[in-house]
């Protein structure tokens, strides 16, 4: 592989921005373009001829576990470019529109190279493009977004999948809606790219608007956090519950917390300290290697060798917490510790409180119906 732009490449970040988007595009960040930010791996994509290389944000090598989009971009990609843009799995649950599924995404990768050749069969994964590093002998790292854009355009012009090119709009109202409508189709928020900007490895240069929501949850346990010691305990992250049908289901967890705080916590949780016996999770003992529904305090691939025990507690705490959104039945992301909430008695935090976003059809996000092409 010869290309004008070489691995390892980090690629560039986004900053948070908690102002809605209209503001924010008047708010002298500069002329902006804005499109829909996708749930799934970021990926740098080579490709020199037949020669196809995929790596993660953090230059780790993707290629082995997603032969299929390699075999795409052989097919539908430009014979020489770099992209950056984001690997991704949809699926069409009974009865529901076809959406993102970041947890299906996740079981991709895996050792064994024949459930990676039957997982590539089973629950395909697609690629959508949204920047330009690379075309033919032409680095474009150093040229602004707009002229980026503008040659990703004319190279990726007419894809249909598994290969995509990501829409975009200069409409900052266009965008608000995008925000409010398409994480019905399993989206993360929306991105905005000043047009003027370079393409800066590893810097935070675009915006990110994510959703911000708050839930009242029950502490069911705590982990305790890597520098924690005998002498002086800290505690690292709160495990988190929601009950459903009268047992109490893990819904994740929140963390990052101060050093102070840590300590705080872990003496302030003491008193309710149980035997794991006694716990609403005590059921799940028998698992111990396996993860396959998240159970806490056991191991997954993406842990393996973390040490995932948890001190279980006693249910009789709820705590206000942050999150942006849902993956199935758990916070997407690690909650934001907010507030304790004595007045709330645990047994009523249920599910019902969750805002359940509207179906959105990410076929017409991809521009893969009628109705739905690129802005």
């Amino acid at each position: 592989m010869d290309l004008p732009v070489m691995p390892p490449v980090r690629p560039m970040l986004a900053k948070p921005v908690k102002a809605p988007i209209t503001k924010a595009a008047a708010g002298g960040h500069g002329d902006l373009l804005f499109e829909p930010k996708w749930d799934g791996f970021r990926c740098l994509l080579f490709k020199d001829g037949d020669e196809v290389e995929l790596t993660s944000r953090n230059t780790k090598p993707l290629t082995r576990y997603f032969p299929e989009v390699v075999e795409a971009a052989r097919a539908q990609l430009p014979d020489r470019c770099v992209l950056d843009g984001e690997l991704f799995v949809a699926q069409t649950r009974p009865g529901a529109l076809p959406r993102l599924e970041f947890e299906v995404l996740q079981e991709r990768i895996h050792p064994a190279a024949s459930r990676i050749t039957r997982l590539a069969e089973e629950t395909p994964a697609g690629y959508v493009a949204f920047d330009l590093l690379a075309l033919g002998d032409t680095a474009y790292v150093d040229r602004p977004f707009a002229e980026r854009r503008a040659a990703l355009e004319e190279a990726l012009a007419d894809l249909a999948g598994p290969c995509y090119l990501t829409r975009t709009t200069t409409d900052p109202v266009e965008a608000e809606r995008w925000f409010s409508e398409f994480e019905g189709a399993g989206l993360d928020g929306v991105i905005g790219k000043p047009l003027a900007a370079p393409y800066a490895e590893n810097v935070r240069t675009m915006l990110k608007f994510k959703h911000a929501r708050t839930a009242d949850v029950v502490v069911a346990g705590y982990r305790e956090h890597k520098t924690s010691t005998p002498e002086e305990p800290l505690l690292g992250s709160l495990l988190l519950g929601l009950y459903a049908d009268g047992e109490l289901q893990h819904i994740g967890v929140a963390a990052s917390f101060t050093a102070a705080r840590r300590a705080e916590l872990i003496a302030e949780l003491q008193p309710l300290v149980c035997d794991i016996a006694d716990h609403p999770w005590g059921r799940w003992q028998e698992f111990l290697t396996a993860n396959p529904d998240r159970v806490p305090g056991t191991q997954s691939r993406w842990s393996a060798g973390k040490d995932l025990s948890f001190t279980p507690l006693r249910p009789e705490r709820v705590v206000e917490v942050g999150y942006d959104h849902m993956e199935g039945r758990r916070f997407r992301h690690t909650a934001q510790f907010k507030r304790w909430r004595p007045d709330r008695d645990p047994a009523s935090c249920g599910y019902d409180q969750l805002e359940e976003p509207a179906g959105h059809d990410l076929s017409r996000i991809l521009g893969t119906t009628p109705g739905g092409s690129h802005d």
